[in-house]
Parts: structure tokens; C-alpha cells; sequence
């Protein structure tokens, strides 16, 4: 089981990620934009961060460059999931540091798989 700090503004998306990351025997921790997403990372040191990339107030292409260049939380594999779905979105995402990019909505199974190889790795 891993700590997943998911970061999605959507009550929804946030809802369905967290019914399928726990369904997947995951501990969820949620935050509804960048800043806080930021500082719960610090504090609670996640196994992953799930990323949503249109947040209110910092993107989550800020939000993923601050974590990966920050040395409390560099190690912490950030995986953003977001309905931008051209390939330079995908570049961007991949040069803030995330390690994987998915366009929502993901199938249950394929988010599931991509996360254990991230945790187990």
C-alpha cells in the first residue's frame, strides 16, 4: 500500500481517483490545489503525487517543477493526469520533472498499473 497525495481541484475526479486508488489498497491524501498539494507534500512526504495540471491558482506544471526542485520532496515520483492531451502538454510536463504523463480519463486498471510500477519501483 502507498500514500498517494492526490492533487485534483474536481470534486469528482477527485472522488473517482480516490475510490480507485483505494479500491487498489491505497492511502489517499487529498488536496484541492497546487499550494496546498505543495506544503502536505513537505509535511507528509507521499510515496506518489498524483498531479492534475489546470488548478486554480498555480498549474500543476508549477506545482510538479517546485516538487521535483525542491530536495525535501525530489525523490517523491510525480505522475500528472490531465485532460490537456496535445504532446507538447505531455513534453512540458515530462521537463517539469513529472515521470509519467496521462490523459484523462484514464482507464481504472491501465492508472492502477502505472501507479504500482511507480511505487514498487
Amino acid at each position: 500500500m502507498a500514500r498517494i497525495l492526490l492533487i485534483e481541484d474536481s470534486p469528482t475526479d477527485r472522488a473517482v481517483f480516490t475510490q480507485w486508488l483505494e479500491r487498489g489498497g491505497h492511502e489517499v491524501i487529498p488536496a484541492s490545489n497546487a499550494e496546498d498539494g505543495i506544503e502536505i507534500a513537505r509535511r507528509q512526504l507521499p510515496d506518489l503525487v498524483l498531479m492534475d495540471v489546470v488548478l486554480p491558482g498555480m498549474s500543476g506544471f508549477q506545482a510538479t517543477r517546485a516538487l521535483t526542485r525542491d530536495a525535501a520532496t525530489s525523490k517523491i515520483p510525480v505522475l500528472i493526469v490531465s485532460t490537456k492531451h496535445m504532446e507538447t502538454d505531455r513534453a512540458w510536463g515530462m521537463r517539469q520533472g513529472a515521470v509519467d504523463y496521462v490523459v484523462k480519463p484514464p482507464r481504472e486498471e491501465d492508472l492502477l498499473e502505472r501507479i504500482n510500477q511507480l511505487v514498487t519501483a
